[in-house]
């Protein structure tokens, strides 16, 4: 019997936000007919599958995750079967620097609004002064709701619209509700006395709950670019050209057009662009890059030079032995991106809890709402009336 053929690759998934969305993709991808095994990493916002070529191809995959509710883009410049060594577009690193930046000056403010109206809650003002006070709280509030927490009602559309629900609806739901309620005591509370309903305002706790989320996605967003930062000084180690001996002349050329047993001319101070062995010459190679050891190794005919070292003395003649995605310093950069797609026991067990507790959540707050109204202890002729604060 013939054992199927298997590949892996990597998907670049965009739109997830929590471990709900990395189960949901993890499970999409699942359910394709030839595929293996799928895992999905949100730090680096990639999908790591293995499938077979003969029963499902690439384009397949990417429908699969579209129709999850989210985009999927195989890298460039890549075959299903390597990872990449391309260095980062130029544009990259400065994209996600704004964004960090971004998102931390957002939380910044909308803390410290949050934290400044709650400082206001708590004052003992007299009737009149919060009279005024609570319609600008009202319009603070609502400036946050609709400004700062907008990402949070479209990653929880975009959720709902594909029948499924994430970390996101919680906060969009939860922060609604406060808001709605402090909105309506707030502009109506005539209506709202004669409903049985406290006036009690909750807007300081809506912006502090997206304010912290907030938060933690500037942490998650600041991590992504230092990952990107670590794997773009990795490669950024690697020459770009490598000056090859073809037909007795020395020629400069691309590193990539470099191949398994060509000659590679190394003058001092240049760095290695592959790995080989020493054929003509000796000198002393600074490998710190790879062993952390600063003192420089002496190198003669026969011993082995790993690419992206730093010649320090003598011209040496080195004869490739490995190139592309078989050299030390690609086999690095493939650890990394192995390590960081990879997922520890508890980071499963987490993914795994997190598929249900979003669903939990919001049954038992249903749940709670249909039996207070039904059952709820009556206070001025409405059991709203002595309904507990909510948590939201």
């Amino acid at each position: 019997m013939t054992t199927p053929t298997v590949v892996s690759g990597a998907l670049e998934i965009g739109g997830m936000t929590c471990a709900s969305c990395v189960r949901r993709v993890e499970r999409a991808l699942s359910r394709v007919d030839g595929v293996t095994g799928a895992q999905v990493n949100l730090a680096t916002e990639t999908a790591t599958v293995r499938w077979d070529p003969a029963r499902v191809d690439v384009p397949a995959l990417v429908a699969a995750v579209e129709r999850a509710g989210y985009t999927a883009t195989p890298p460039a410049r890549r075959g299903p079967a390597e990872p990449p060594a391309a260095e980062p577009e130029a544009g990259e690193q400065p994209d996600q620097d704004r964004e960090v930046l971004r998102l931390r000056r957002i939380w910044q403010l909308t803390l410290a609004t949050g934290l400044s109206m709650m400082v206001l809650m708590y004052l003992p003002l007299p009737v009149d002064a919060m009279d005024l006070l609570m319609p600008a709280l009202l319009v603070v509030a609502t400036v946050v709701q609709f400004g700062a927490g907008r990402p949070f009602y479209r990653a929880a559309w975009a959720a709902a619209r594909h029948g499924g629900v994430n970390m996101h609806t919680l906060v969009a739901l939860g922060t609604t509700v406060a808001y709605a309620y402090s909105a309506f005591v707030t502009l109506w509370p005539g209506v709202a006395e004669r409903l049985g309903l406290p006036l009690h305002v909750y807007f300081e706790i809506s912006v502090v709950v997206i304010a912290l989320v907030l938060t933690g996605r500037w942490m998650e967003a600041r991590a992504r670019r230092r990952t990107g930062a670590a794997i773009g000084a990795l490669l950024g180690l690697r020459p770009r050209t490598a000056r090859a001996l073809r037909d007795g002349v020395e020629t400069e050329v691309p590193v990539e057009s470099v191949v398994v047993g060509d000659l590679v001319r190394i003058r001092p101070g240049e760095r290695v662009p592959v790995d080989g062995t020493v054929a003509e010459g000796t000198s002393t190679v600074d490998e710190s890059m790879l062993t952390g050891e600063s003192m420089p190794v002496t190198k003669a005919v026969g011993d082995r030079l790993i690419g992206a070292t730093v010649n320090r003395t003598g011209s040496v003649l080195l004869r490739a032995t490995a190139v592309g995605q078989d050299t030390t310093l690609a086999q690095i950069v493939r650890l990394v991106r192995d390590a960081q797609g990879g997922k520890a026991p508890m980071q499963r067990l987490v993914d795994s809890v997190s598929a249900w507790f979003v669903p939990a959540v919001l049954g038992l707050a249903a749940l709670t709402f249909a039996v207070w109204a039904v059952a709820g202890p009556e206070t001025a002729g409405s059991p709203w009336a002595s309904a507990p604060p909510s948590p939201c």
